[in-house]
This record gives structure tokens, C-alpha cells and sequence, in this order.
């Protein structure tokens, strides 16, 4: 191997994720490297020139612009590009050239595309790079798993070794060990094999029913040859087992080996962090008093649906599910308390309540529309109460009241539908900074409770007035343009300074929000009523309102995006952390911060895109 090419191939393996392919195969891929020099200011690709290789910067910088001009990113040593044209049949759209001298390796595409074919993890890497199709690394990270308490494995549900006792054992001392280690059943052995279970059951049935001296051989009185499950075997069988067999016990073997025992109780407590489970015990609460206990739950149910590898997407729809049963439960004991409501109202959930996206850390957004038949002489205490109720009992089971005071408990949030329906004219018609603050909120509501008639009046007002007003859609756009992705020209982090935010970025502000922005005003521009960032994107896509690839890289990098921040909030929950939005880079592998980077370059350009649409300068 020639010194030039031992050169190329140290330096791919020093930069991800070429560092990830076996050497040989790193040395076949650096003798197939082509190189090339480009001058200040040279043109390295136009739009809708084909693209015959895959380029990564050796040394120098690049930059890519979108056709109308926009500066899209830069990329320095060890970074890669045209990936997106070689992705999508080798045409490229944007226009690339040369920001200093720089030296390019160029990996011819038919082997990117054997490297792609033969490594998994290489392919990962680069299905997400760029602004590529995130949605193939998702499906890969997850493994296409879904979240289920019936499908975890028995292993995972044994909380103790196996309580054992000989077989040669009289019934007495059996009786002290189950005592002593306070459980229900004894395992009987013969060596290192398993031959039988005494419970307590027998001990009521056998021994003191039937006469029997405690004193004779357990092998007289237990259940010889028990029934048994594996450590693999899945706990919805298990269920089945004990339910077909009328038993509570089932010993646990793996690989031939005794580890445990698993019993009736146990299944029932693992459901307790089933998210079905939680959800029929907040509706059957009897007392508000009891909500907070229940929703202290939430945490690990989620912690648990994040290791089962469901998506951010279906996380965030539980974790609302769960907000609207607590919400439910408090309004049906508030009107329990106060008697039925005096004119007809509608409870409406804004912000991540509204949109179906919670986590495990969420305040509350939300407020009352009342018919317009409503008397504030007659009807006012009733509501307030009915509102100071709910909110209440939202803060005491973890839903904090809303810094803004955006909720029904505030008189300007608790009005007749003719006043909402004013409150959103003057939004749209007169969209200062305060107005578009209040429309982000409030542009997400989402029916919970009462009367569903009066918000479908007010939505589809205001969908009527929002849809093809441009002046008030190009506010929209700009304030969407306020929260930028943290990466920067080079596609570094930018992170924050100093504080509690040392060397951190905000997944929400900076990554989640600025994706729920644009989906938000794609939506509005074609009268799409839907409020789910996932859903508004799907809608607008098919009204033409954003382009299918440019919806499908969004929704991809939200997913992406938000998957990271909730594996981030699950383990400041394991280890007994308040849960925030602050991620520090060093938390993830370069295999994650390569995925991330791409999702932030996604908004990055959507953002751009949004920004020519509406002819606004600053980007």
C-alpha cells in the first residue's frame, strides 16, 4: 500500500463514521478515493448537476447555498456532502463551492453505495446525514419495537433470587424459611434440580386442614413437578399459564438454571407501569386527593416505554393521555362538588397538552370557551370555581401552573365564544409581538371536555381568517425564525455558557419548538385544523403547503429529536434528577451527535425555505 494511501486511510478512520468500518474494508474504500483541489470561490457542484461521488473535506472549508441564494451550511475537516443528491438518484439541488483553498476526497459512488449495502451501522450513519430521510435510522434505532407491558420478558419482571428449600426439609422448617424471607412460596430442590413448590395454599390445604404433622417431609405435602416458565418467555404467557392452571406461582428457569420465581402479585405490579393501567385508575379516582399519587407514576412509565424503544411520537400521545384522564377526573368531581354547569362550556387544552406531545416534564395550558347565553352575575362563581378546581388539582399532581398564566383560572381565558372569537380577530388582523406569543399557544387548542360544538365554531372562525392571509402568515413565519437549531456554520454544537446551562443546548427551545413553529404556520397557510406537529405537517403536505420531502424530513428530525430528549429526561429520572431540556454533547456517542447534527441541519434548511417563501431577510 502506497504511503498516499495509507494517508487517506488513517485519516477516514479517524472521522465517523468511517471509523466504524473493519480495516481492511477501510483500506479498500481509501485506494477507491479520488482527490481533488478546488481554489477560493471554485464551484464545486450546481443544481441539477449529477453527482458522481461522495466528498468529505480533507483540509480547507465549503459551503452550500440553496438556488435562490441562502447560505444553507459549512462544512470543514472531516465532514461530508452531496450525500442528499447521491441519496436521491445522484442530481443535486443546491450549489456548492469552495470558501478557501481546499483539498477533497471524492468516494466513488458505487462504493459509498457497497459500504451502505455491507455495513449496517456506516448506512445508519448516513440515511440521517445531510438532511437525509432520518425516518430509515429511527426505524433501525428502534428496532421497530412498540411498547407493551405484556411483552416484556419474565426475566424482567424477577425482583429476588428463588427462596429454596431441600427436599429432605421437614414441613416446619420449610414453613420458618418462607416466614423469614416473607414470601408465599418455597421452592423445593434436590441438588441443583427442582422438584416440587410448597405454597401457602398447601400449607393451609395439606397440612393444617388435612391434620398433617408439621414434622413430616415436605415432600409429602408440596406440588411435585411444578409447572415453569423461562427467564425468555414472554409475561403475557406466563398470565396465561397461571390462569389456565388456576396457580400464583411459576418458577423461573434460565438456561436449565433456577433464578426465580414469579408470581401473580408481581404481574400485577409490573402493570401497574403499564400506561392502560394508569390511565383506568385516574378515571376511576374517587377523591382529586388521589390523582397525584397515580400520576407519580408517570415518570416510569415512560422511562419504561423509552427502553421498549417506542417512538417520541406515540410516547408523547400516552403522556397526554394520561394528562386528559387526570383532566377528565377533576372535572367530573368539580362538577360533582358544584352541580351541573349552569350554560354550556368547553374545556380546551393549549401548548403540548393540545398538540398530544408531553413528556414527563410539563406545566399546564389551558382555557374555558363558554356559550354565549353566559351571565358573569349568574354564572361566574360557578366557573371559576369549576376552573380554580381543575387548575388546582392539575399543579398538585405534577402539571405546574403556567408561568404565563395561560390557563382557564385567569379571567381572560375563561370567556363566551363570541369573545375568543374576537380575541382571535384581533390576533390575526393586528399581529404584535404580544399577539403572535398569544397565537402560538392558543393556535394549538385541542377539545378535552364539555361541549364540542362551541369549539368547532371558534376553529373553524379562525381557520376561515387565518388561511391565505399572507401579512398575518409572514408575522407567523418570522416569529417561527426566533428559535434557531444550535449548529452552527461548521455544524457544531452551539451551546450555551455558564450557569446551570454549562456547555449544554436546549432540545426543546432550540430543537423541538422551532419544528413545531414551521409546522404550525404550514398548517395555518392551508386551513389545515390540525394541531399535532405530526399530523399538521402530514396536512399540509398533502394541501401542497410544504413539499412531501421537506414534511417527511421534519417529522424525521422531530422524532429524532424528541427520542433524544426523553432518553435524556428518563435518565436524569433513573438517577434521581429533576428532568430538564439541557443536553450536554459528551452525553451522547459521535454515532448520536452525527444523527443529531443532521436533524438540526433539516430545520436549519426548512427554516431557510420558510424565510424565501415570505421574502424575509434575515435569513
Amino acid at each position: 500500500m502506497s504511503t498516499e494511501i495509507v494517508e487517506v486511510r488513517e485519516f477516514l478512520g479517524r472521522h465517523h463514521p468511517f471509523d466504524l468500518l473493519p480495516p481492511t474494508t477501510l483500506g479498500v474504500a481509501a485506494n477507491a478515493v479520488e482527490v481533488a483541489y478546488v481554489r477560493k470561490g471554485g464551484v464545486i457542484a450546481k443544481p441539477g448537476a449529477r453527482l458522481d461521488h461522495l466528498y468529505m473535506v480533507r483540509s480547507g472549508a465549503v459551503e452550500s447555498h440553496s438556488p435562490d441564494g441562502h447560505l444553507l451550511s459549512r462544512m470543514g475537516e472531516g465532514e461530508c456532502f452531496g450525500v442528499r443528491a447521491l441519496l436521491r438518484g445522484g442530481t443535486t439541488v443546491n450549489r456548492t463551492f469552495a470558501i478557501e483553498d481546499s483539498l477533497l476526497y471524492l468516494l466513488p459512488a458505487p462504493v459509498f453505495e457497497s459500504l451502505r449495502r455491507d455495513h449496517p451501522a456506516f448506512a445508519y450513519f448516513f440515511a440521517a446525514f445531510a438532511g437525509g430521510p432520518l425516518g430509515a435510522s429511527i426505524d433501525s434505532a428502534l428496532g421497530g419495537k412498540t411498547f407493551d407491558m405484556l411483552s416484556r420478558r419474565v426475566g424482567d419482571l424477577i425482583v429476588r433470587g428463588p427462596v429454596t428449600v431441600s427436599a429432605g426439609a421437614t414441613i416446619r422448617a420449610a414453613a420458618q424459611v418462607m416466614r423469614d424471607h416473607r414470601v408465599s412460596a418455597a421452592l423445593v430442590m434436590e441438588g441443583e434440580t427442582l422438584v416440587g413448590i410448597l405454597t401457602d395454599r398447601d400449607l393451609r390445604g395439606k397440612v393444617v386442614a388435612a391434620g398433617v404433622s408439621p414434622d413430616d417431609g415436605v415432600a409429602s405435602v408440596m406440588s411435585p413437578a411444578p409447572k415453569h416458565v423461562q427467564a425468555s418467555d414472554l409475561a403475557f404467557e406466563a398470565l396465561l399459564l397461571m390462569s389456565r392452571h388456576d396457580i400464583h406461582h411459576l418458577p423461573v428457569l434460565d438456561d436449565g438454571r433456577l433464578v426465580g420465581c414469579l408470581t401473580a402479585s408481581t404481574v400485577v405490579a409490573a402493570q401497574t407501569d403499564s400506561p392502560l393501567y394508569l390511565a383506568r385508575a385516574i378515571h376511576g379516582a374517587t377523591a382529586a386527593t388521589d390523582l397525584p399519587r397515580l400520576v407519580a407514576r408517570l415518570p416510569q412509565v415512560i422511562g419504561h416505554m423509552v427502553e421498549a424503544g417506542a417512538s417520541a411520537h406515540g410516547i408523547g400521545q400516552i403522556a397526554t393521555t394520561i394528562t386528559d384522564a387526570v383532566t377528565h377526573a377533576l372535572i367530573r368531581l368539580a362538577e360533582a362538588e358544584l352541580g351541573p354547569p349552569p350554560v354550556p362550556y368547553a374545556w380546551l387544552a393549549a401548548g403540548s397538552q393540545g398538540r398530544q406531545e408531553q413528556t414527563a416534564v410539563s406545566d399546564q395550558d389551558n382555557c374555558l370557551i363558554l356559550a354565549d347565553t353566559y351571565d358573569p352575575a349568574r354564572h361566574g362563581d360557578y366557573f371559576a370555581a369549576l376552573a380554580h378546581f381543575v387548575t388546582d388539582g392539575l399543579d398538585a399532581s405534577g402539571y405546574v401552573y403556567c408561568p404565563g398564566e395561560m390557563m382557564a383560572r385567569t379571567p381572560a381565558w375563561r370567556q363566551p365564544l363570541g369573545v375568543w372569537k374576537r380575541y382571535f380577530r384581533e390576533w390575526i388582523e393586528e399581529p404584535e409581538p404580544k399577539a403572535l406569543m398569544l397565537s402560538c399557544i392558543f393556535f394549538d387548542l385541542r377539545f378535552v371536555a364539555g361541549t364540542a360544538a362551541l369549539w368547532e365554531e371558534l376553529q373553524r372562525d379562525i381557520l376561515e381568517k387565518t388561511e391565505r392571509n399572507r401579512i398575518f402568515l409572514a408575522h407567523m413565519a418570522a416569529n417561527a425564525m426566533k428559535h434557531e437549531p444550535p449548529i452552527g456554520f461548521f455544524r457544531g454544537f452551539v451551546l450555551s455558557y455558564g450557569g446551570l446551562q454549562d456547555h449544554t443546548f436546549d432540545l426543546k427551545h432550540n430543537g423541538v419548538v422551532p419544528i413545531v413553529d414551521l409546522a404550525r404556520v404550514h398548517a395555518l397557510s392551508a386551513g389545515v385544523g390540525a394541531v399535532n406537529t405530526q399530523d399538521r405537517l402530514a396536512a399540509a403536505a398533502e394541501a401542497k403547503a410544504i413539499s412531501q420531502q421537506g414534511a417527511m424530513d421534519l417529522k424525521d428530525a422531530l422524532e429524532f429529536i424528541g427520542i433524544t430528549r426523553l432518553k435524556h429526561q428518563s435518565r436524569q429520572i433513573r438517577d434521581g434528577q429533576p428532568a430538564d431540556n439541557l443536553l450536554m454533547p459528551k452525553e451522547l456517542s459521535s454515532f448520536e451527535r452525527g444523527n443529531l447534527k443532521s436533524a438540526f441541519q433539516v430545520v436549519k434548511d426548512m427554516q431557510a425555505s420558510l424565510a424565501s417563501v415570505y421574502q424575509l431577510s434575515r435569513f
